[in-house]
């Protein structure tokens, strides 16, 4: 109990350090809503990491030329429309009138030309579109030309998808800078802005509205399209990484909204009535354990297929959401169960019987000799946590020589970025969730580039995967698509650059008061309070 209350003095003091020391006694009291995430913001950079808490806070004070609705297609945001020609080999994208960002200065097609530029160095997709564009210009200060050298029909598709790293508009000064160097900058366009002032690492981030937003005036609210109307003065985000603190401060009122609760937390908030319990995302979370390709053991790829045979699906599901399979599904691939782009082939890799004592086999035909290998478990994520201390036990049992390194998801995030060996501050296997958006398809997938050192952490070299990653772009139709997508997915299990752990489905928990809730991430614009 002492804990607690110690939070809600530290959350009441929160709110009200943020008034005017010397307001007048008739001034009203600013609309907060307090948002527990699912981890501290450490890289404030979108597009050098694909952490979810980062695109949450970009998504807060930059915005996008496109977002996307219910149906997953984009819509225009910060643009006002596109046209492609006839050929399909030129497409011309106009922005809005009266864009500006929070000092004041005109977003500019410029701005916008450099951002996707900047982008697409880090972005499977993004890659692909800028292999495909001869020329991107801004033939003047409203209008974003791509020349193209052959039709590229997934163009807007690539500009809107929220799957990371996001495609977000930041002043040219900031996106001309290296696109592997983070910005230290938080200069956007969008409905909030940073109050680096307030920020306090591992404890708090303070965002207060953009009074010189304008939203659209029309469209589909849904994920990230539609008019973006703020109608709280100030957001506050509570990192608590203890789920029954964070609990608690839910019942109590001390915070609106929690992301992420783990299992017994959300059947524990299910039965207050002034709480909402339900699935945040309904394309679910793709679990993997991601290798790093460039030390050993994990260089070698006999040693990481003979891996396949040692990691039951149903064990990692249970052991991140529970025993009610309504809330995970195993037997998964490398895309989400139920996508067009899901298939059985080569499953038999993850779906057949698991045998410990011929994967210890497979290990040592294949020539792992006892070498270390490094894990790295993120304890302030309880479902990427569980994840690691099952796989480390799996691995154990198998032979390996486990070196369990545990330590929050923000150095989590850091050190994966690092090319060293272990010993000098690298890592052998990591473990992460992408949603299964992220996953949909070879084009958003980032996990599954196989281009060497431009490819996500772990940095996989897999020719095969790319040339066949290159086909589905030009394929005719969804068949072949599809085909296309079943021939990556075999070959994928024979380069193995991670492995797939299940698919699960996370809920979120806020109050009841609150009301225009989005469903997909976190997203504060359309918000309410009753």
């Amino acid at each position: 109990m002492q804990r607690r209350n110690l939070i809600r003095a530290s959350l009441a003091l929160g709110a009200t350090s943020a008034l005017p020391l010397a307001a007048p006694a008739i001034a009203q009291a600013p609309k907060v809503i307090k948002f527990v995430p699912q981890s501290d913001l450490t890289v404030i950079d979108p597009v050098v990491t694909t952490a979810y808490v980062t695109r949450h806070h970009a998504l807060m004070i930059f915005d996008q030329l496109y977002g996307i609705d219910k149906d997953f297609r984009p819509q225009p945001q910060m643009a006002e429309g596109h046209e492609v020609a006839s050929d399909g080999l030129s497409v011309r994208i106009r922005l809005r009138e009266g864009l500006k960002f929070h000092d004041g200065a005109p977003v500019l097609a410029r701005d916008a030309v450099a951002s996707i530029r900047r982008w697409a160095v880090r972005d499977a997709m993004g890659q692909a579109m800028m292999a495909a564009t001869d020329e991107l210009s801004a033939p003047d200060d409203r209008t974003i030309q791509f020349r193209l050298k052959k039709p590229f029909p997934l163009l807007i598709d690539a500009l809107a998808k929220p799957g990371t790293p996001i495609l977000v508009v930041m002043p040219e000064r900031l996106a001309k800078g290296d696109a592997a160097v983070p910005i230290t900058e938080f200069m956007g366009s969008g409905p909030f802005r940073f109050v680096a002032g307030e920020r306090v690492p591992g404890s708090r981030l303070v965002y207060e509205r953009n009074r010189d937003y304008v939203p659209r005036a029309d469209g589909p609210v849904a994920w990230t399209s539609g008019p973006k109307k703020v109608n709280f003065d100030r957001v506050e985000w509570h990192v608590l990484p203890d789920q029954a603190t964070a609990a608690a401060a839910l019942q109590n009122g001390e915070v609106d909204w929690l992301e992420q609760p783990i299992a017994d937390i959300a059947t524990q908030l299910k039965r207050n009535r002034n709480i909402q319990v339900e699935v945040s995302d309904p394309t679910g979370f793709m679990s993997l354990a991601r290798f790093n390709h460039l030390h050993p053991p994990f260089d070698n790829p006999a040693i990481r297929r003979a891996l396949l045979g040692a990691l039951a699906q149903e064990d990692f599901m249970t052991a991140v959401i529970g025993a009610d399979r309504s809330q995970w599904r195993d037997g998964i691939g490398f895309f989400p169960a139920g996508t067009p782009m899901a298939s059985s082939a080569g499953m038999t890799a993850i779906t057949g019987p698991r045998d410990l004592a011929k994967v210890k086999r497979d290990l040592a035909a294949a020539g792992y000799k006892g070498e270390k290998v490094t894990l790295l478990g993120s304890t302030d994520q309880p479902a990427l946590f569980q994840l690691a201390q099952v796989a480390a036990d799996y691995l154990t049992k198998a032979g390996m020589n486990i070196e369990f390194i545990t330590t929050d998801w923000g150095v989590v995030v850091q050190r994966r970025a690092s090319r060293e060996v272990p010993e000098k501050g690298g890592w052998n296997m990591f473990f992460t969730n992408f949603t299964g958006l992220d996953f949909f398809n070879p084009g958003t997938h980032v996990a599954l580039r196989g281009n060497g050192a431009n490819a996500w952490f772990g940095w996989p070299t897999m020719p095969q995967v790319e040339a066949l990653r290159n086909q589905w772009f030009d394929a005719p139709d969804l068949a072949t698509q599809q085909k296309l997508a079943a021939q990556i997915q075999e070959q994928a299990l024979q380069d193995v650059p991670y492995l797939p752990l299940g698919q699960y489905f996370q809920n979120w928990a806020y109050r009841k008061s609150l009301t225009g809730v989005i469903q997909g991430m976190p997203m504060f614009w359309n918000v309410n309070r009753v």
